[in-house]
């Protein structure tokens, strides 16, 4: 077993935010090098006219300890001022909340875009004012926004079904315009072909996952590396564990549970992505059917409490495939 393993972690959401704090642990433990994160940027969107980026902010401020915990996005002791002559102005989304300090981030971004940055090199400013520990990578330099379009044909952008309608409107699928000319962004193949371990995070199979393996060139990258690819179920016990991921899972014909979740990304030696598939103790019963899917089970706690948690979780996947 390798006490330095290469790790690279596909992810987004809070959920993904939570597990990429695990990483880090798991790998501190270790004396590793910091693992590469791959970020979902499908929820991005220009708002007010400044560009956000929900998950990328997501993980920078709870690895950098500046996350408000207790709503789950957004800075800690933020104040919303800015947000109220917004919407005095009617101006921006109300239901959608900017953070003074969140602004901030989100000025700064969208001023290094305007000179020429690409998101790439975005996230490594970013990366340089808080020390992140990992290497922070969005999916694709390419603007590639979640659209869902509803069972009556109506079109609306991600974040306003997600966050306005809380899911409640029934989706038939869900788009990424414009990412059929995308590509991974520099470092991402290269960094997954030099990987000793991939993990896939307990993220939003659809709308935070789905989105990075949608990038031309991810799946082949994902299928052509020798590291083994282990993934995390984001449902334990048949219920998903934040969020509306099951209304997503229901629209592209998934059922709500950790082994038809692995199916939906497949064995790798039948032209899916997973060899190995974590499993919560509540689903242990569900081992044999991944099994039988060429996925190699494995059964472990996955609440993920605090960090120390998600890095036992970490730890169980790498001690796994024996990296």
């Amino acid at each position: 077993m390798s006490s330095s393993p290469r790790v690279v972690v596909l992810a987004g959401g809070v959920g993904g935010a939570k597990f990429t704090l695990g990483v880090r642990a798991a790998l501190a433990r270790r004396g590793a090098p910091e693992a590469t994160v791959v970020v979902n940027t499908g929820d991005d969107l220009w708002l007010s006219g400044v560009r956000l980026q929900p998950d990328v902010d997501s993980i920078v401020y709870a690895l950098a300890g500046q996350n408000d915990t207790q709503r789950g996005w957004g800075r800690a002791g933020d104040t919303e001022r800015v947000n109220h002559e917004l919407q005095a102005w009617g101006a921006g989304w109300p239901w959608f909340t900017l953070g003074d300090l969140d602004l901030g981030t989100h000025l700064a971004r969208t001023g290094w875009l305007r000179d020429g940055l690409t998101p790439t090199q975005v996230i490594g400013r970013m990366s340089r004012r808080w020390p992140l520990g990992v290497h922070l990578l969005p999916m694709t330099d390419t603007e590639a926004d979640t659209i869902v379009v509803l069972c009556d044909g109506r079109r609306m952008h991600f974040q306003e079904w997600w966050t306005r309608h809380r899911a409640a409107l029934q989706p038939a699928a869900f788009e990424n315009p414009g990412i059929g000319d995308a590509a991974p962004a520099p470092g991402v193949a290269e960094a997954i072909a030099g990987a000793d371990v991939v993990l896939l995070g307990p993220s939003n199979p659809v709308v935070s996952l789905g989105p990075i393996l949608a990038v031309p060139g991810m799946r082949a990258a994902l299928a052509s590396t020798s590291a083994p690819v282990v993934g995390v179920a984001p449902i334990i016990g048949g219920r998903v564990v934040r969020g509306m991921a099951d209304v997503c899972l229901a629209a592209i014909g998934v059922e709500t549970s950790a082994s038809a979740v692995a199916a939906h990304y497949g064995a790798r030696a039948d032209g899916g992505l997973l060899d190995a598939w974590l499993l919560a103790e509540e689903d242990g019963a569900l081992a044999p059917e991944v099994a039988g899917r060429g996925i190699r089970p494995i059964v472990t706690p996955l609440w993920m409490t605090d960090a120390a948690a998600s890095a036992d979780i970490v730890d169980a996947a790498l001690d796994a495939v024996g990296v």
